[in-house]
């Protein structure tokens, strides 16, 4: 091995810049790859996704309803999932992903009531169900809306 040996590895150089239809020589001279004549031989080929005048596809395939783009996704937990804080603990967003009940609090996290509660817990979160925050609230724990 020496330095006149040396190539970078198989299929690690690839370049787009090719020149194409610049004579026999270059391997791609004549008709450049395009084959001979028709519409695809020719400049001003027609668009992707073109039928020949046909109705496409994308527009023979009947739309449904709308995209909101001011739609907030909030996750949803239940007060049951609260249980396994101790006594008296603070329960915020960065400590429900600490214990692992939610992996990303995306545009926020509301607190449902379902399930058995037992728990003193000052629990913060965006937004609380009535009767979850009615059961935080019955044990002595408070719900702080952040």
């Amino acid at each position: 091995m020496d330095l006149s040996n040396l190539k970078p590895a198989e299929g690690a150089k690839h370049s787009n810049n090719f020149r194409r239809g610049r004579g026999h020589g270059s391997g791609n001279g004549k008709t450049a790859g395009k084959g001979h004549k028709g519409q695809k031989a020719r400049s001003g080929a027609p668009r992707p996704g073109f039928e020949g005048g046909q109705m496409p596809l994308y527009r023979r395939i009947p739309k449904r309803g709308f995209t909101n783009r001011n739609t907030k996704e909030i996750v949803a937990i239940n007060v049951s999932a609260l249980e396994r804080f101790e006594n008296g603990a603070t329960v915020d967003v960065e400590a429900l992903m600490a214990a692992g009940i939610i992996k990303n609090p995306r545009d926020g996290v509301k607190i449902l009531g379902d399930g058995e509660f037992t728990r003193k817990l000052n629990v913060k979160a965006n937004a609380f169900s009535a009767s979850a925050k009615e059961k935080i609230e019955a044990l002595g724990g408070t719900a702080e809306v952040i």
